[in-house]
Order: C-alpha cells, then sequence, then structure tokens
C-alpha cells in the first residue's frame, strides 16, 4: 500500500491533497501541520513514498525541508507555493524528485507530478538493486580472499577477516583492494 505524508498548516489543501492521493490509490496517510513535527515524522516512521509540502509553514517555509526529506528519503515531494514564488522556489529546490507547483491546487497539475513521481520509482529500484548484488559480489570477493588466507597461511575465520581489515585501514584502501591483491598474490 502506498504511503503518503502531507505537511499543510492550511486544511483545506490537505484534505484536498489527501482525497488526490486516495483516488490515486494511496492509502496511508499522514497529515501534519507544521515543519519541525514532519521532521520528526520522518526520522521516526516508515518511509513515505510520496511527501506533499504546503508553503509556508508555521515554523519555516518548507523548501529546506523538502530538500532535507530530499536527500534522507527516496520520497518523491510536491512543493505547492504561492504562483508569485513558483521560480524562485524552484531554483532553491534544485533538480532531483521535487516537484513545484502552484497555489491553488489544481487536481491536474497535482495528479501529474503524483504519476511522474511513481513512474520515476522503477529507476530507483533497479539502482538499489545494483548497489545491493555490487555489494554481494564484494563480500563474495572478501569471502575468497579469507579463504585464500585459511588456506595458505592457516589463518581461523575471524583471523582472516580481521587481517583483511587490519590492512585496509593501514594501508589506506578498500577491503575489496586488500583482497583483490591477497587473491593477486596466491594466484587465485
Amino acid at each position: 500500500m502506498n504511503r503518503a505524508l502531507i505537511v499543510s498548516s492550511c486544511a483545506d489543501i490537505a484534505e484536498a491533497a489527501e482525497n488526490y492521493l486516495r483516488a490515486e490509490g494511496y492509502g496511508k496517510i499522514a497529515v501534519i501541520s507544521s515543519g519541525s513535527e514532519a521532521r520528526r515524522f520522518i526520522t521516526s516512521k516508515p518511509e513515505a513514498d510520496i511527501v506533499v509540502i504546503n508553503t509556508p509553514l508555521p515554523d519555516e517555509f518548507g523548501s529546506e525541508l523538502s530538500m532535507m526529506i530530499s536527500e534522507s528519503t527516496a520520497a518523491g515531494i510536491i512543493l505547492i507555493c504561492g504562483n508569485d514564488l513558483v521560480g524562485d522556489v524552484n531554483e532553491s529546490v534544485g533538480d532531483g524528485n521535487i516537484f513545484v507547483i502552484q497555489k491553488p491546487l489544481n487536481r491536474a497539475a497535482f495528479i501529474r507530478c503524483v504519476q511522474k513521481i511513481e513512474n520515476s520509482k522503477p529507476n530507483e529500484h533497479r539502482k538499489e538493486s545494483a548497489d545491493i548484488l555490487s555489494r554481494i559480489d564484494e563480500m563474495r570477493l572478501i569471502n575468497r580472499a579469507k579463504c585464500t588466507l585459511m588456506q595458505n597461511l592457516k589463518f581461523t575465520e575471524p583471523q582472516a577477516h580481521k587481517y583483511i581489515e587490519k590492512q585496509a585501514m593501514n594501508n589506506r584502501q578498500t577491503r575489496k583492494e586488500v583482497a583483490l591483491k591477497i587473491l593477486a598474490s596466491y594466484g587465485n
């Protein structure tokens, strides 16, 4: 089930955004009224798929909050601001997964942003999968190096692990680089 967070001090906009999100299949929606409360929520609760921020908030404008969420989560962000501020806010938040739309809240524009966010998710999952596969390959390589040390130098597994860690630290190398050197030196 898709999850969303709405940060808005205006009940009307929060309600409209909630209705639009429910129509798009978002079942778990939290509504918060301030930036500080949103920061606490983001750090303590399961990650939202979409965060909607209606600016200005009572304790901050909201663009800083959107950038913090963008840097620390994979959530797509919709930032709603006054028509006269759209250009400036768009420049200040930069690229990424932050979409800036103007008030009054337009259903079609809002839904387009939601769909863009949803369409960008598979690419992020592919990137996460590639990162995980890369880490698995690195772990396999390190384990092969440990086995090589255990066979050739009669190390125990903890000794081999400690040796690789210590070499990486002393030589300012990654464990992967140390493992490659060990495998190369023993012809594996």
